[in-house]
């Protein structure tokens, strides 16, 4: 076996595993004695689910106590955590956002072209990752700057990287039928499937809708409903909403967060008041802000690593 394979299957390198191995087994021991110590079902209910269950039916009309703990005694923190995931969409935003041309004096990006050609970045870079920028940018037209429509192209099993844009007619048709299905249960679970309280859960579904389509049908399909300009529009102007869902609680009712909409019966799909309103705000803050972040991810085209580093790196190895 030359040198050079050698290095490419050499195991990392354990750094303290003493250390690791002894916080792995105070978790252990924690979550052993926290599992020992849970309530049987015969044990007295403690004072905050006897709150939550006297709560939730007669001053929100809501049977479910998870739901108002989240969306209406606590409220405050579940609005606080909603706008932390904001900010880690912001903060994956930023770190995977392209190289942006200079806008300075005349002549100064022709410059950095012209040193940039001087020194190659893609010299020194080993055989299969020149085989992958290769088959990557087949797949694109250089006059219309789109991937080439190749929908099974390649044959079963090539050992190429595939550059097929979309499934097989089976994958396809099986997602077509499947994608409706969970779309409706997505919006089950915020409309009433916890009567309410859902918001969460179904902009997770409504996020596994978008990649399901995504894989099986191709970028193309989805490109509109998904496009980084209509998520962040709906991100804004959702957060925006909640902020006032919540502030005219302040005004009205004297308590930031408090219930100021009429109660309808319970176990309707406008019981609650503002819990109603506050899941389905969550549902499109969830839903757009994982879209952003998780498509983001997957288009990011620049490595942190500087090439010529990376380069040099993969020469040293080969000698």
């Amino acid at each position: 076996m030359s040198r050079r394979v050698r290095d490419h299957f050499t195991a990392e390198p354990l750094h303290r595993p003493a250390v690791g191995l002894v916080v792995v087994a105070l978790v252990a021991a924690g979550l052993a004695v926290g599992l020992v110590a849970l309530p049987r079902e015969t044990a007295k209910l403690p004072a905050l689910a006897r709150e939550a269950m006297t709560t939730a039916l007669p001053q929100w009309h809501t049977t479910e106590p998870v739901s108002e703990v989240v969306y209406g005694t606590r409220a405050t923190d579940t609005f606080g955590e909603t706008f932390l995931l904001i900010a880690a969409v912001v903060s994956v935003q930023l770190f995977t956002r392209g190289r942006e041309g200079r806008r300075g004096f005349v002549g100064e990006t022709f410059a950095g072209e012209e040193e940039q050609n001087v020194e190659d970045p893609s010299e020194g870079l080993d055989e299969k990752e020149e085989r992958a920028r290769e088959a990557e940018s087949a797949e694109w037209d250089v006059s219309t700057r789109r991937r080439r429509p190749t929908p099974d192209r390649e044959e079963l099993g090539a050992p190429a990287p595939e550059t097929a844009e979309t499934m097989s007619v089976i994958a396809r048709t099986a997602v077509r039928a499947v994608a409706p299905i969970l779309g409706v249960a997505g919006i089950y679970l915020f409309a009433e499937g916890y009567s309410p309280g859902g918001g969460f859960p179904a902009g997770v579904v409504a996020v596994g809708v978008m990649l399901l389509l995504y894989a099986g049908l191709g970028y193309r399909r989805i490109a509109r409903g998904v496009s980084e300009s209509l998520m962040e529009l709906i991100e804004v102007v959702v957060a925006l909403l909640m902020i006032l869902l919540m502030v005219l609680g302040l005004v009205l009712r004297g308590s930031f967060s408090a219930n100021w909409l009429p109660l309808a019966p319970e176990e309707t799909l406008r019981s609650g008041g503002i819990m109603q309103a506050f899941s389905v705000g969550e549902f499109f803050e969830v839903a757009a802000g994982l879209a952003i972040a998780i498509f983001a991810i997957m288009t990011m085209q620049h490595d942190w690593t500087p090439e010529r580093e990376r380069g040099r790196s993969s020469a040293a190895r080969s000698q």
